[in-house]
């Protein structure tokens, strides 16, 4: 007969005492869960939702919790006493109970320890003394790990996140396109197959629990397919990177909050609108989400980048309106660039999320564009046509944009989303004006075949002008995107991607161009 069933035998003869030695057995859920990940002590059997009156233990454990301060239930108010449990288990509550018996004993008004009760104590201690020294020296050699962890951790404040993307990427299609309705313009495209990555390497840092100091180092040599390879910015990939393989400086902010509802952020280097106006499209992971750069996310959030400052404010649990000013050259002093003289946006952006199951967001943003540096005017984030980038040229530009953006989970397993992006352009330096528009579908399918996996599908409209002054896009082209994520592991993922560009740079005269990808993501 196993120590388990003797002590049940000993429990129907003794005592009371004796038996608030073996009930902790009934706390325990499972092996998986062990009895010290319960909740407080129990003052009232009553307490435990699921102990009746009718059970044949109810007196046993109505005494051992009003009497004995022995038994615990589960955060739920339950106590599962059917549950089985290891010898390591029965242990750990053995010597959990035997320390409260102590306490009882040694208090001056004990009137209730017989020497039956204490032979029985002393008889159970033999006979779980191996167990009990099993579990003091686990615990010693964890608490000896846990020093040398603490000894050799990277930081008290600070945590590592990585992510690495490999990606084996090609074009297909037979010619570059062209703004101008002349195909003998367009040269023959390059198809040849590619495989590079890109490395990110977070450094998060909270010196109060509530506040985080961010900043990224970023590696990578995934090439922009844009207009010096197919003609066109619509054909880009959202996660390319081509630093030369250079490590630099990529993001550097820090946010606290101010009270409650408030939350602050300052963008000290290459910040993007989205870090303050976050997209609800379950797509806008450049690891994990959409393959193309303009399935990801509405493009006029992708106008300005650089450094700025952001607030946050939870108007309700509901509603949360984002405020944000930013510069593209803050750090360079010289003329039409600074902290206000340069490139620069301000943006409004109003989160409403009525249900778990539905969000839906407002934005609107003030951008100036100086026309001159690298950057020069760029309206779209080279997403969409060339046009509808600089309708005016490379010249002093002001645009206010408008977007709309909305997601619907309709299922756990099916979301829908989309965007519109409206953007009224004028020039500086003349009259003309322009009107660029954009608009995207997507569907998400998360645990399609396997829990987290994802697959997706976009359709839409990359950046298009309108209505100019000067040059309209005279054409409509479509993007057409699918990818399926398999999830192999907690860390890593697959996944083959596909996209298609209709009459790029909204010319008919151009041919389809395709973008086929496998982007494998490690994250850790």
């Amino acid at each position: 007969m196993n120590i388990i069933s003797r002590l049940f035998i000993l429990t129907s003869s003794l005592s009371v005492a004796s038996v608030c030695i073996i009930a902790p057995i009934f706390a325990v859920e499972n092996q998986q869960q062990p009895y010290l990940e319960a909740t407080s002590q129990l003052t009232s059997v009553s307490q435990l939702s699921d102990v009746q009156p009718t059970d044949w233990a109810f007196q046993a454990l109505r005494s051992l919790i009003e009497k004995y301060g022995c038994i615990v239930g589960y955060p739920n108010g339950s106590y599962r006493g059917e549950r089985a449990m290891t010898r390591y288990e029965l242990a750990a509550n053995l010597n959990a109970c035997l320390t409260e018996l102590q306490k009882l004993i040694g208090t001056e008004n004990n009137s209730f320890t017989t020497k039956e009760d204490l032979d029985l104590i002393q008889k159970l201690q033999t006979e779980f003394s191996s167990e009990l020294g099993t579990l003091r020296s686990r615990v010693d050699t964890l608490e000896n790990r846990t020093s040398q962890l603490e000894a050799n951790q990277f930081s008290p404040t600070t945590k590592l996140e990585a992510e690495a993307i490999l990606t084996a990427a090609s074009i297909f299609g037979e010619n570059t396109a062209d703004g101008d309705d002349n195909r003998d313009n367009n040269s023959k495209l390059d198809n040849n197959p590619i495989f590079a990555q890109r490395v990110r390497l977070n450094f998060v840092t909270s010196f109060t629990g509530k506040d985080e100091l961010n900043f990224r180092l970023e590696s990578g040599n995934i090439p922009e397919f844009d207009e010096s390879i197919t003609g066109t910015t619509m054909t880009r990939l959202g996660f390319d990177e081509d630093t030369g393989n250079d490590i630099g400086l990529d993001e550097v902010y820090y946010s606290f909050p101010i009270g409650e509802k408030l939350k602050t952020t300052i963008a000290i280097a290459e910040m993007e609108l989205n870090d303050f106006a976050e997209p609800i499209n379950p797509l806008s992971s450049s690891g994990r989400g959409a393959v193309s750069r303009f399935g990801r996310y509405n493009p006029i959030l992708r106008s300005m980048d650089g450094t700025g400052l952001g607030l946050n404010y939870q108007l309700n649990k509901n509603t949360q309106l984002a405020v944000a000013y930013m510069a593209n050259d803050a750090a360079v002093p010289t003329e039409n660039n600074g902290l206000f003289n340069g490139n620069f946006a301000a943006l409004g952006h109003l989160y409403f999320q009525p249900t778990d199951n539905f969000g839906i967001t407002f934005t609107y943003l003030h951008g100036y564009y100086a026309g001159i540096g690298e950057t020069g005017v760029n309206l779209t984030g080279s997403t969409g046509s060339l046009t509808a980038r600089s309708p005016f040229g490379n010249v002093p530009t002001r645009a206010n944009s408008f977007g709309l953006e909305t997601s619907w989970r309709i299922n756990p397993k099916f979301v829908l989303s989309g965007w519109v992006g409206y953007t009224k352009a004028e020039s500086a330096v003349t009259n003309d004006d322009a009107e660029i528009l954009n608009y995207a579908v997507s569907l998400a399918f998360p645990d399609l075949g396997n829990k987290g996996n994802l697959a997706g599908l976009v359709l839409g409209m990359p950046p298009k002008v309108t209505n100019s002054s000067l040059i309209a896009d005279t054409d409509t082209s479509l993007h057409i995107e699918g990818f399926y994520r398999f999830q192999v592991t907690d860390n890593i993922s697959i996944t083959p991607g596909l996209f298609v560009i209709t009459n790029p740079e909204h010319n008919a005269n151009n041919d389809s161009i395709f973008v086929g990808t496998i982007r494998t993501t490690l994250k850790f």
